[in-house]
């Protein structure tokens, strides 16, 4: 499972796992039913404490898109609840604001992000049709 924190970005650290760990099921990129990592070795991997990865792992089992098994671990829902449009645009609004912001501390104009935009989604386009 492929998590990376910005500690730049503004997001709280634990909400920024609970955001990715949704992008990556709604993707299809978690299996449902497949074990995510337990906290410590998630924690040691991202160099956070594990209470932050606790508290996103509670929320991930509130939002019912993974479930504890005492004694075995923690597993994508099985029948996973899927992202409603709205959610869908609440995380992208999230990533966009931080970019939107990183650009301003750069001093890059609204223009040459679009752009930049742009050019990213017409290069992950040609990959995919390859």
């Amino acid at each position: 499972m492929q998590i990376h924190i910005n500690s730049h970005d503004g997001v709280p650290i634990y909400l920024q796992i609970v955001n990715q760990v949704k992008h990556l099921a709604a993707a299809g990129r978690l299996a449902a039913g497949e074990e995510i990592p337990p906290i410590r070795v998630l924690a040691e991997q991202l160099v956070v404490n594990p209470n932050t990865v606790a508290r996103a792992y509670l929320e991930l089992e509130r939002a019912g898109l993974v479930t504890k098994r005492h004694g075995s671990g923690t597993y994508v829902s099985e029948i996973p609840s899927p992202l409603t449009q709205r959610e869908k645009r609440k995380l992208l609004t999230q990533r966009v604001d931080a970019l939107l912001a990183e650009a301003y501390h750069l001093d890059i104009e609204l223009e040459e992000v679009c752009a930049l935009l742009q050019e990213r989604h017409e290069a992950i386009h040609s990959q995919a049709g390859k």
